[in-house]
């Protein structure tokens, strides 16, 4: 096997062309033909792991993730196949990343990860006990930063329009920036006054509150979204992107208006498939918008969009909101996750007073 054969792009098969052979016999010419010979190309290994990523419904973030982490580990052991390495090999690898690349923590976790479902799920062969031979990073005992409610209307004071909007939804519901981001219409019901979320972090679906005071907002905001989208359809447009092959089960859904983004990027743009769509609002609109909001209010914190999350679960903590509610409004898988934000009100356990008190 080549060493860059574990690169290439694409699967196929290899078609040898038709040779022929002119003899002379006689006072003839005969042509002696040599049949066409197909050889099947095995897919390339990224390309495999690629495949059943997306067979197993990864999001394509984790995906180029993944096949990322795995591309550097064979380039790291100069080009070998990992077929030819095991558990020393990996264990040199995050070895590097934690003391020669002083990465975070979490950054090799996610080369582990990624590490592990190559041997796992592509090449059928699970790595032992890696044991000594990884040097792991230690994770840092960290608490989130959190802003109080006046920092809080302090930089949403500062963001206008369809931002504004997002920012107070990841404040008011609890959202991570991409839930807010990927909503469709259909998962807005002004009536129940709640949020669908689908397919947020760990695939599972959840529901948490429509704030009152972002109704009336909201409505008025998808009527104009409305409008983008009619003009759209009139331009031969208005299809957005759906999931899980729908599009082809269902072929006017993409138009349809239920599956419109609630918040749609500016402009419509060419997608990998060569079909033209509108998007949804890029995350990196809303990162330069909240950084830009955050200086204007002279906070003195490197606040994020996901600080306004950790914001809306410490602030209902401290007004007596049970833990396990806000762990669902959340989508934490276990409450221990969700117990942090008592830590950071300085509470190791809610409704306990110190007897100096």
């Amino acid at each position: 096997m080549s060493p860059n054969s574990v690169f290439s792009e694409g699967a196929g098969c290899r078609v040898e062309a038709e040779k022929a052979r002119i003899k002379f016999s006689g006072s003839s010419w005969n042509r002696e033909t040599i049949p066409i010979r197909m050889v099947i190309a095995k897919p390339k290994l990224l390309d495999q792991m690629r495949d059943i990523m997306r067979t197993a419904h990864y999001s394509r973030r984790t995906e180029d993730a993944y096949c990322m982490w795995a591309r550097q580990f064979i380039i790291f052991h100069g080009k070998r196949h990992p077929r030819e390495m095991g558990e020393v090999e990996v264990g040199q690898f995050l070895s590097h990343l934690a003391v020669d690349r002083n990465v975070a923590a979490s950054t090799q976790n996610q080369a582990f990860a990624a590490l592990l479902y190559l041997y796992e799920k592509v090449i059928k062969q699970p790595l032992g006990r890696l044991g000594g031979h990884v040097e792991r990073a230690k994770v840092p005992k960290r608490r989130p930063l959190v802003l109080t409610r006046d920092e809080v209307a302090a930089v949403l004071g500062h963001l206008r329009g369809e931002r504004a909007l997002v920012a107070q939804l990841l404040y008011g519901s609890g959202l991570r920036l991409l839930e807010a981001l990927r909503l469709r219409v259909q998962d807005v019901d002004f009536s129940y006054r709640t949020i669908t979320i689908r397919d947020g972090k760990g695939f599972k679906d959840r529901i948490t509150m429509l704030p009152e005071g972002l109704a009336e907002p909201l409505r008025v905001h998808l009527e104009a979204v409305k409008r983008l989208h009619r003009n759209d359809v009139r331009k031969g447009f208005g299809a957005v992107w759906l999931p899980y092959a729908l599009a082809r089960k269902y072929p006017n859904a993409p138009r349809a208006w239920a599956w419109q983004y609630v918040f749609p990027a500016g402009k419509r743009a060419v997608a990998e498939d060569g079909v033209e769509r509108r998007h949804h609002l890029h995350e990196k609109t809303m990162q330069v918008a909240m950084q830009r909001a955050v200086r204007a209010a002279k906070l003195g914190k490197a606040a994020t969009c996901h600080t306004l999350r950790h914001s809306f679960a410490t602030h209902l903590i401290e007004r007596g909101q049970d833990i396990r509610t806000v762990q669902e409004l959340l989508g934490h898988k276990d409450v221990s996750t969700t117990m942090i934000y008592t830590h950071v009100l300085n509470k190791p356990g809610l409704g306990v007073r110190s007897p100096l008190d």
